[in-house]
């Protein structure tokens, strides 16, 4: 048997206490401010009239989220005897008459278009906050009140003030917590998405390299780490080390109480030397991930008048170059962005490599070398005649040219020898045998930009390089993708090397080692220390994500 006092606190619904006269104690307290009483008056006459039925009565109170003011219970009184329906009733209820300005950024009702700008025959806007089912009322003046939740239904939407039909399209409500309403800030969905627990920073970027894929490998990439699979990754490396921690700490704690098990040092030494070998494997990759997501830079280079305009012209199919038979036409880096068999490649055309008294053209050649520092791919054209006319020394002719385009391993270059078509077919043959026997030469390609004999071939053999630079996204361990995951994993090992260096001298410091070590791991993921981050990775996200 509950007492009195029980009664009174015991959780009743809003709506029935203001309709049921079976919890008196509870509206004595209540009616000694008016407030639910002159409330209940006005419900219970609109219910009785079937103005509006029970479950819209508690839309009410679900958009209002509380009771009216004694001010709001003025108006309700007025039009008490006045039939209203539901989107007369919400009116009352106003944003502005109870909500009070939530702090910026935590409680603004925020809308976007999400469909991308542009002419379209459909557009999504989308709309997040505590103030959505109110605006939803207004635009759509449904008399029987919010849709279902996740339910598409098809419905009118009008001018909240002048009531003029805008458009009918598709309504869909997510019911949430329950003013204003302001534009989104660039990535603001996908900030409050972070801040509420959905998303780490890996995913959240992952989200943003996707909006920007121009190629199929860079969404595969970019959809595999908004999956989740890098962030667990590193969430599996902060789990190992939070074992090694505990471990340690437990160490230093209990051991004189001879309450640890023997060995539990020799523990965290294997815990984290297997970290230290796996960070280290996914440091060194090569740069595949990073490579896929910024793009390839692939850099075609050699003499002038070697035909690399014409070349760059044959891999975009267009006039991206000017082409002439004069030498050193091309002064400055052409480049142009493209899609090889689905990686992303930044091909550059640039000046011939040769001495010059030209002010203009030495500062062509200076940027032809420092554009070939920064390649990840020198695509290296010769013209084949001028091989044939030095074929006794053709080997040293080949590798001499190769060092003064910088190219440090066969696996970044590309051998092209065009012109094929001024040869002939025994001279060509005689060419084929000579380099067949070179075995530290890079892959050489024949082909001839004036009749587009070998392009495809040529095409082929890039395609293949590619793939080895980026990778296949989908296969083996999440490749890293940012510089700002390389730099804390640089970070987490310098911790995992004092570890290491003070085990012996100072437990203790040995363990702040393992602290700083996670701390650098959870920065990655927005666990620990993500704050100074956050404008960072969501400035570059569209409106409407």
């Amino acid at each position: 048997m509950q007492s009195a006092e029980e009664d009174c606190n015991a959780e009743v619904d809003p709506l029935a206490a203001l309709l049921n006269d079976s919890v008196p104690k509870r509206r004595e307290r209540i009616d000694r401010d008016g407030t639910y009483q002159a409330k209940g008056a006005f419900l219970r006459y609109n219910l009785l009239c079937n103005h509006f039925d029970q479950r819209q009565a508690h839309g009410v109170f679900e958009t209002a989220g509380r009771l009216p003011s004694p001010a709001e219970l003025t108006v309700w009184e007025r039009q008490e005897d006045t039939e209203m329906d539901y989107g007369d009733l919400l009116a009352v209820f106003k944003p502005r008459h109870f909500c009070s300005v939530p702090p910026v950024g935590q409680g603004h009702t925020i809308f976007a278009l999400s469909s991308g700008r542009g002419k379209c025959g459909v557009a999504v806007i989308r709309v997040s906050g505590p103030a959505s089912a109110f605006c939803l009322c207004q635009l759509t003046r449904m008399k029987q009140g919010l849709p279902p939740p996740r339910t598409a239904v098809l419905h009118s939407i009008s001018d909240p003030n002048s009531g003029e039909l805008l458009d009918r399209g598709l309504l869909l409500w997510f019911p949430g917590s329950l003013p204003g309403l302001r534009p989104a800030e660039a990535g603001e969905f996908t900030r409050r998405a972070f801040q509420a627990g959905k998303l780490d920073l890996t995913e959240v970027e992952g989200l943003g390299d996707l909006i920007h894929a121009e190629t199929e490998a860079q969404r595969r990439q970019a959809l595999r780490q908004m999956a989740g699979d890098l962030g667990h990754l590193y969430q599996t490396w902060s789990h190992t080390l939070t074992r090694a921690l505990a471990h340690l700490e437990a160490f230093i704690d209990f051991s004189e109480e001879e309450n640890i098990e023997d060995g539990v040092l020799n523990q965290v030494d294997n815990f984290v030397r297997q970290l230290q070998m796996e960070i280290h494997s996914h440091l060194h990759d090569n740069r595949r991930g990073e490579r896929l997501r910024s793009g390839v830079h692939v850099v075609i280079a050699g003499e002038a008048n070697a035909g690399k305009s014409s070349l760059l012209n044959a891999i975009c199919q267009r006039p991206a170059a000017i082409v002439s038979p004069i030498a050193g036409t091309t002064r400055d880096v052409v480049e142009t962005a493209l899609d090889i068999g689905g990686f992303p490649v930044l091909l550059s055309d640039t000046a011939g490599l040769r001495d010059t008294h030209d002010i203009i053209e030495k500062e062509g050649v200076r940027r032809t070398r420092e554009r070939l520092e920064q390649a990840d791919l020198t695509v290296a054209l010769l013209d084949v005649v001028g091989l044939l006319e030095a074929s006794n020394k053709l080997t040293h002719l080949l590798f001499s040219f190769l060092e003064d385009l910088n190219v440090r391993q066969k696996q970044q270059c590309i051998l092209v020898l065009n012109k094929i078509d001024l040869l002939h077919k025994k001279e060509l043959n005689d060419l084929h045998c000579a380099l067949k026997k070179e075995e530290d030469l890079p892959t050489v390609c024949w082909l001839s930009c004036k009749t587009g004999s070998g392009i495809e071939e040529f095409l082929r053999v890039l395609r293949a390089e590619l793939e080895i630079l980026c990778g296949n996204p989908l296969l083996g361990m999440p490749s890293l993708t940012q510089a700002r995951h390389r730099s804390h994993l640089h970070k987490c090992l310098e911790a995992l090397g004092l570890y290491e260096y003070y085990k012996r001298a100072d437990m203790a410091l040995a363990a702040e080692g393992l602290r700083s070590a996670l701390a650098s791991l959870g920065r990655i993921t927005g666990k620990v220390g993500a704050e100074e981050i956050l404008n960072l990775i969501f400035r570059d996200f569209c409106i409407g994500k």
